[in-house]
């Protein structure tokens, strides 16, 4: 943190205007948003090398499955000697997949440190050096014939993936001027998203899903992370993190005049005045324990912890584990229904990318709600149809419907939202904490459905989906009630509307 005698030299740096006339002008300067070169090269660059390259390690795992667990049986008899059965097979497969989860829930933990000791583009090129590891791992294990490689390479590219969805778009949030933070704050949501479909089509029969080339398609991610990564020495750090965490108050003027290029000096000015009166402000606890302790921080911090682990327990992962044996049951063949399923992922991706859009122009808890109510009566709908499909001929057909639609609408709130609510109701000193345990509860409730899907699939039957129909209607009732409008404001504006609890009026 700067001392008080950096705080005053800045203030007769940078005079300070009242906070109404601040928010004034940064609304009238950011009605058109800037896109600077830099800026722009950023967001593609840390979209693509850390969160596709997330999504493609999340997607890539499913379709060459039943050869990898055929190579891990052999791979064990010629190592130890010995054949493991059906459930040895089964609990070692599971170990392979949950590590993955495991990994992510620590790299978003220490999320929050890594972001505040190294800040946040240090953390984005651990991430590829993690992601570099987990590569070679997975490239040279079937040469190898060793299973803990492989294993180990799941659990390293989770740390990388847990560090990319807790510090992503805190990053690009920061970066960004106030006109484009939510729409940077959407690149996580659709790279996620992206890169999940990437990791189907790299897995297909045609493509590197066979017995010889699925390890080649574990590691093809690494050609993202080559290219993306060489124009890291350009990146800026962050001028919040420079400006409120280091005190380097130069420094994050260099880089503001880098992000925002030329003409931009009242820009700039208001930026500046911005970070120094969050640097006066009374909220300046940045470790998890201030955090936790803090009652003005509890309210969003539930926020953002509800909206992140609700978002996998709304059942987007469950629907696409059920979505092939549903095509199979409205007819289609073993491998249409693959492609059926691919198909759903690429809609989820095209709806996606109207993320970055809908986030410029519409408010948060328009969107949030809109797609919690739709997506739970889509949720409910399948219940229903699941319980009779055998015994009304076009319930099959409604089954499809019904997962498109929750698809389709899951993207307008409920996929994008959560990554960046956050960075809109925290301000900077303790937003890399909270975003961290968003993100560790992210992957805990992912990890979480998982492991209790299947048997609660075997004991509810069509009824699994009605726990997701339910939590989507809760996420609707926490919105309404208690999430304040976020879009065009500033986190000094937006923190005191929910800085007294559950007691806080957000309308």
């Amino acid at each position: 943190m700067a001392s008080k005698g950096q705080q005053a030299e800045a203030q007769q740096l940078y005079p300070q205007p009242s906070r109404v006339e601040l928010l004034t002008a940064q609304t009238e300067t950011n009605q058109k948003p800037r896109w600077s070169s830099l800026l722009l090269l950023v967001a593609l660059a840390t979209t693509f090398g850390g969160a596709v390259s997330t999504g493609y390690c999340i997607g890539v795992i499913n379709a060459p499955s039943k050869l990898m667990k055929v190579w891990c049986n052999q791979t064990i008899h010629e190592t130890y000697g010995s054949n493991l059965g059906k459930s040895g097979l089964d609990l070692l497969w599971s170990c392979i997949v949950s590590v993955f989860l495991v990994g992510g829930a620590i790299g978003s933990l220490g999320g929050a440190g890594a972001a505040n000791k190294f800040g946040r583009k240090a953390c984005f090129l651990i991430c590829g050096g993690l992601f570099t590891v987990g590569a070679v791992l997975f490239f040279f294990c079937r040469a190898a014939g060793s299973v803990e490689m492989l294993m180990i390479g799941r659990f390293v590219v989770g740390l990388a993936s847990g560090l990319v969805t807790a510090t992503q778009p805190m990053y690009l949030s920061e970066v960004a001027p106030l006109a484009l933070r939510g729409t940077l704050g959407v690149f996580c949501a659709v790279g996620v998203t992206g890169g999940v479909v990437v990791g189907q089509v790299f897995t297909l029969a045609d493509v590197f899903g066979t017995e010889e080339l699925w390890h080649y398609a574990l590691a093809a991610y690494m050609l993202l992370i080559i290219v993306c990564y060489l124009p890291s020495y350009k990146f800026p750090e962050s001028p919040k993190f420079l400006y409120i965490v280091k005190g380097n108050r130069a420094a994050a003027k260099r880089e503001l005049q880098r992000l925002r290029g030329k003409n931009a000096d009242e820009l700039i000015a208001q930026e500046i005045a911005e970070m120094e009166a969050e640097t006066n402000a009374k909220v300046q606890t940045s470790s998890f324990c201030d955090v936790l302790r803090d009652p003005r921080l509890t309210l969003p911090l539930i926020i953002v912890c509800c909206f992140h682990g609700g978002q996998q327990l709304s059942g987007i992962n469950a629907i696409f584990y059920y979505s092939v044996s549903i095509f199979e049951k409205a007819g289609l063949s073993n491998e249409n229904a693959q492609w059926a399923n691919l198909g759903a992922g690429c809609l989820n991706l095209t709806i996606s990318l109207l993320g970055p859009w809908l986030m410029a122009c519409r408010n948060r808890r328009t969107l949030m709600m809109f797609s919690c109510a739709l997506c739970s009566v889509f949720l409910f709908t399948l219940s229903f149809v699941l319980f009779y499909i055998d015994q009304v001929s076009w319930f099959a057909i409604a089954c499809i419907v019904c997962i498109m639609g929750y698809i389709f609408f899951f993207q307008f709130g409920l996929g994008p939202i959560p990554y960046f609510i956050g960075s809109e109701l925290f301000e900077v000193a303790p937003r890399s904490v909270a975003m961290s345990m968003g993100s560790l509860a992210s992957w805990s409730c992912n990890f979480i459905i998982g492991i209790s899907f299947p048997l609660l699939q075997n004991a509810w039957g069509a009824f699994v989906f009605l726990p997701f129909s339910i939590t989507c209607v809760l996420l609707f009732l926490l919105t309404k009630f208690y999430l304040p409008e976020t879009r065009g404001r500033d986190p000094s504006e937006v923190a005191p509307l929910v800085s007294k609890g559950f007691r806080s009026k957000v309308k």
